[in-house]
């Protein structure tokens, strides 16, 4: 039964507690419906759960969005009948004469989007970088002689591509050339062992202590590549007999792990309390299928910016949740760890809540930190458990030293460690970044996903063939942007997806707005229907000078 007392629930038991309040904590101020903590001991501010409403496309564009789709399926059958008899070649793998009776492993109904309708733009990813993926880049020219089947390279180099598209969210790819220089002369390059049998350096102890000081949490354990810290550690807390909760946007790596771990997968509605506590609640009143018992774990799993929409968790939501039904939380921070929060701590920053409110703190090194690689942070008891119980520790080489070196200097860089403030300055930048290109990108009409505050901003094509001609026609303007489609998204959101940086000026940035703009009317990817000049996504309206002037107040040097 439910409970009707408003206790927690834990597997059918009632555990009675003090109910806890949905206002701000003790020591907050109220300020046009943001909570902002009261500045003391330079405390920095936290956000109030922001409205983020996904605005749907006109009714005529999903129309023709699903005729581009259906007419493609349609001469995709033709040119497949031409190709089976003869009439077209078949540059594609197919199987041998031997083999015509198995199972097909190539030319079959899954392999058909991939072969009729992706080739026909696959020309807008897998662009060759040949050079830091700073502010600008450098990209290989590259041809298709066969309808994108194949590439050659021409020998061209296009210069100082504007880089709208990589993860370099603090520009620090590049930053600490010399001490990873100095590292690599002493340690080599790689390791050679796993952590658990020769592979664990001071580097390595060294980079864990830096993370639990950052994060604030009890220990830490770094691995050398961030989809693995996913798709091996959550196996090791999680197995038959438990239960998943998993966003339905869910990272793959998150995904992943999730099915290998055996434990049943129940995925809730994106970023949606309604829809998790339901699935919480028909998790403890009925238990596991067929016998009924109560179910030995029960994970929560969620991202802390997800990057396909910019949305930003409702982690105060999800806690509450996770607490009164006695549930364990998994967080992962890939893209908001180091972009969000007064100083860059993640998502539980952003909101000011405890570090006990996480029970598995998950992040990677590939983003504002410059490098490879991911940690996994939180009770020490978890931490040492996994040590012994991952995958990554028991069988996958240990994390490089260079990347290790590369990563404690961009988290010293960060924390303030390193003497100066210019960290926290590079942070703000971002924001203030993020806040501009937003806001501009609302006022021209165009409809945009996520959070205010999120690095990552997608902007709604819908049609594949206006996602190919937009991204040609930006690397034709000198600009190089990242677009997506089905079935990395549902088939009828297909986007643009902007990453911003703290190093993009102004200047950058209005010239890459320009060019959106005149895109943007060029393909009529202008959909939104709202007032274009109101760009406030949060539930108060609070203006960027706000809580700018918040931040100021927080910035200090780390001890």
């Amino acid at each position: 039964m439910a409970n009707p007392g408003g206790g927690a629930v834990c597997n059918g038991t009632v555990l009675n507690h003090k109910k806890q309040s949905n206002g701000s904590q003790r020591g907050n101020c109220r300020k046009n419906g943001i909570v902002k903590e009261a500045q003391q001991n330079g405390k920095p501010c936290v956000h109030k759960t922001a409205i983020e409403p996904l605005e749907e496309a006109p009714l005529y564009t999903l129309v023709l969005t699903y005729m581009g789709y259906g007419i493609g399926a349609l001469f995709g059958y033709l040119r497949d009948f031409m190709r089976n008899w003869g009439f077209e070649k078949c540059n594609g793998a197919v199987e041998r004469e031997e083999q015509k009776d198995f199972v097909p492993l190539y030319q079959d109904f899954e392999n058909f989007f991939t072969r009729n309708l992706y080739m026909r733009i696959r020309d807008s990813w897998n662009r060759p970088i040949c050079s830091e993926p700073g502010p600008y880049f450098d990209i290989m020219e590259r041809v298709s002689d066969d309808y994108n089947w194949t590439f050659r390279f021409t020998g061209r180099i296009l210069k100082n591509v504007i880089n709208m598209g990589s993860y370099n969210f603090l520009g620090l790819t590049a930053s600490y050339i010399e001490q990873v220089k100095d590292v690599l002369d002493t340690y080599g390059a790689g390791v050679g062992s796993t952590r658990l049998e020769m592979g664990t350096l001071d580097k390595h102890k060294e980079l864990e202590a830096l993370v639990t000081k950052f994060l604030n949490v009890e220990a830490a354990m770094v691995f050398g590549m961030g989809f693995a810290t996913n798709a091996t550690n959550i196996p090791a807390l999680v197995g038959k007999g438990c239960l998943i909760l998993s966003d339905e946007l869910n990272h793959s790596s998150m995904i992943m792990g999730s099915r290998i771990s055996g434990a049943t997968i129940r995925c809730f509605k994106h970023d949606n309390l309604e829809s998790l506590e339901k699935n919480l609640r028909d998790a403890i009143i009925y238990g596991q299928p067929r016998t009924g018992r109560a179910w030995k774990k029960i994970l929560i799993l969620v991202e802390g910016i997800y990057s396909m929409e910019g949305t930003i968790v409702n982690l105060p939501g999800i806690v509450a949740l996770k607490k009164k039904y006695k549930a364990y939380l998994y967080v992962d921070e890939a893209h908001s760890i180091g972009t969000v929060g007064s100083s860059g701590r993640g998502v539980r920053e952003y909101y000011g809540l405890a570090p006990d409110d996480v029970d598995v703190y998950m992040g990677t090194f590939s983003k504002s930190f410059g490098a490879v690689g991911g940690y996994i942070a939180g009770k020490k008891e978890i931490v040492d458990y996994l040590r012994i119980h991952s995958h990554s520790s028991t069988y996958a080489t240990s994390m490089s030293p260079p990347v290790a070196e590369q990563v404690i200097q961009s988290m010293k860089f960060i924390m303030g460690l390193d003497g100066s403030t210019e960290g926290l300055q590079r942070l703000r930048n971002l924001h203030r970044n993020i806040k501009y290109f937003r806001g501009k990108l609302k006022e021209m009409g165009f409809i945009t996903y996520g959070n205010d505050h999120s690095p990552v901003i997608p902007v709604l094509l819908y049609m594949p063939s206006k996602i190919a001609a937009f991204a040609r026609l930006m690397l034709k303007k000198n600009i190089g942007v990242v677009v997506v489609g089905f079935p990395a998204t549902p088939m009828a959101e297909a986007r643009a997806r902007f990453c911003l940086s703290a190093l993009h000026t102004r200047e950058v940035l209005d010239e890459v707005l320009e060019a959106v703009d005149e895109l943007g009317d060029l393909l009529n990817v202008k959909y939104s229907r709202q007032n274009k000049l109101k760009h406030s996504a949060l539930t108060n309206g609070t203006s960027f000078d706000e809580e700018e002037s918040c931040e100021e107040m927080s910035f200090e040097l780390e001890d």
